[in-house]
């Protein structure tokens, strides 16, 4: 059986993809801050679960645990980092952006590290990162979570490019969803908001096509495609 690991498993498209990992012959350790959330996911699943509890906002912290769970595992696959956080913050509270960074970029980096050297020394693996369509653009709102998912893709680009040169079979994926029913979509005037079964099930068929990119869910393309030629002077009014 392949061995699966999901950072941010606790809840939201981490929860929903742990359920379907496990139902398609993976073998899941499902990693998260709150223990009781992990807990209560490992009685849902009936297929064999490993439960560690990771705090991407302590890096080092969190690394080490990682570690500790793959051992456990006896190996790992793929894996998943699901978890982020995010605030309005259009009056650019330091709080609440380092918060932000803590976990969106020095978390993520953190546990992309631990899986990238893991697969560069085993030879072979898939490491997929939950970014955004945020990633995109700049935001007035939300300036470091935009940021932070920018941060996010370009340094998923750069490990894939990286095991192009190595010339190594792992496969590297940057999952770009739009709105999510989750409690990371905040504000007003959403759309297209797609449940986390929808969007985790795109995803596993992202995985298992072993893509390179994968907005959630399709038609989000639309809105990617507009963010990219959309010239400033109309964003800017946006």
């Amino acid at each position: 059986m392949n061995k699966a690991i999901i950072i941010g498993a606790t809840s939201g498209i981490g929860k929903e993809l742990a359920k379907i990992l496990s139902q398609n012959n993976y073998v899941v350790g499902i990693a998260g801050r709150r223990e009781e959330l992990l807990s209560e996911l490992q009685k849902e699943i009936t297929a064999k679960t490993y439960v560690k509890r990771i705090d991407v906002a302590q890096p080092t912290a969190a690394m080490n645990s990682l570690k500790e769970l793959i051992n456990d595992m006896g190996g790992m696959d793929l894996l998943v980092i699901s978890a982020g956080t995010g605030y309005i913050n259009p009056e650019v509270d330091w709080e609440k952006e380092k918060e932000t960074i803590d976990v969106n970029v020095s978390g993520f980096t953190a546990m992309a590290n631990v899986g990238i050297r893991h697969f560069c020394q085993e030879g072979s693996g898939h490491l997929v990162g939950i970014s955004s369509i945020a990633a995109l653009r700049g935001s007035a709102e939300a300036p470091s979570y935009n940021a932070s998912k920018a941060f996010l893709s370009n340094y998923l680009e750069g490990l894939r490019q990286k095991t192009a040169k190595l010339k190594l079979p792992i496969i590297v994926t940057d999952i770009q969803p739009g709105f999510v029913d989750t409690a990371m979509a905040k504000g007003e005037g959403l759309f297209w908001v797609a449940s986390p079964a929808k969007a985790a099930a795109q995803i596993f068929r992202a995985i298992k096509r072993k893509r390179k990119h994968a907005y959630i869910t399709k038609r989000w393309r639309i809105i990617a495609w507009m963010l990219k030629i959309m010239p400033d002077w109309i964003y800017n009014k946006l």
